[in-house]
């Protein structure tokens, strides 16, 4: 089939089936003496899998890890290892997300217990206090936490 009918069929756009393409996750693409690329029935499987992985949270490179050259050889103790590894980082993104609504919860219950004598802006002053005497007494983040808050923060305005 072409690329716009596996594009219909996939509901991918052709830039991003010629993407996945180019990063070696399609494989099995045929090409013309014309130079159209002919792609076979397998291809929509094939996308609607790093679709539905990506989906579920793998990057590109789990899933090219993953992904057999040929559907019919999958490497089972590979693919259920890596789909446990990703429920771990799920879950532990979970306890962090559970921690982190904790901890603003308490500080809106904190922000909005201002005493009726105080201003504001020492309301603030109170709350910040208590709030950086409680990290120094309990440190939350891990170092990793704190690396990968860094390195996400880049990326993300480096890509807008």
């Amino acid at each position: 089939m072409t690329i716009g009918e596996l594009a219909r069929r996939s509901g991918l756009t052709q830039s991003r089936i010629r993407f996945y393409e180019s990063i070696g996750l399609l494989k099995t693409v045929e090409r013309r003496p014309n130079g159209y690329r002919i792609y076979p029935p397998e291809a929509v499987v094939l996308l609607d899998l790093i679709a539905t992985a990506q989906t579920a949270g793998f990057s590109l490179d789990e899933i090219r890890a993953l992904l057999p050259g040929d559907l019919d050889h999958w490497d089972h103790e590979a693919l259920v290892g890596a789909l446990r590894r990703k429920v771990a980082e799920i879950e532990a993104l979970e306890a962090r997300l559970r921690q982190s609504k904790t901890q603003i919860m308490a500080l809106i219950g904190e922000i909005e217990a201002r005493p009726g004598d105080i201003d504001c802006a020492a309301n603030a002053r109170r709350v910040l206090s208590r709030m950086f005497d409680e990290v120094k007494k309990n440190p939350t983040l891990a170092a990793d936490d704190v690396r990968r808050r860094g390195t996400a923060g880049r990326r993300s305005a480096r890509t807008g």
